[in-house]
């Protein structure tokens, strides 16, 4: 399922226009971008929970040369699947 295919899904299960499910779905991503990107966490109880993971700086190697590099600390969005999403797909 790509983004038009959920935003079809929605708006057939809500009854909203194709506009209007759009502009749901465009809102409901933005929130939880935004949400992460001030390093809060996102909980939907029974779907998951939304949080940011900090990686550190480390070393690693070029593939192609295999000489050392250094990688960056960085900050990773991570999805952990709830209860009730478990369920549903077991």
């Amino acid at each position: 399922m790509n983004k038009n295919d959920l935003i079809s899904a929605v708006a057939d299960a809500s009854g909203l226009s194709k506009g209007d499910a759009t502009k749901a779905v465009e809102a409901v991503f933005d929130s939880v971008t935004g949400a992460l990107a001030k390093g809060d966490e996102v909980r939907l109880v029974g779907f998951g929970t939304f949080s940011v993971a900090k990686r550190k700086a480390s070393t690693g190697r070029n593939p192609r040369t295999g000489e050392p590099m250094s990688i960056k600390a960085s900050s990773q969005p991570k999805f952990k699947a709830g209860k009730g999403l478990k369920d549903a797909v077991n």
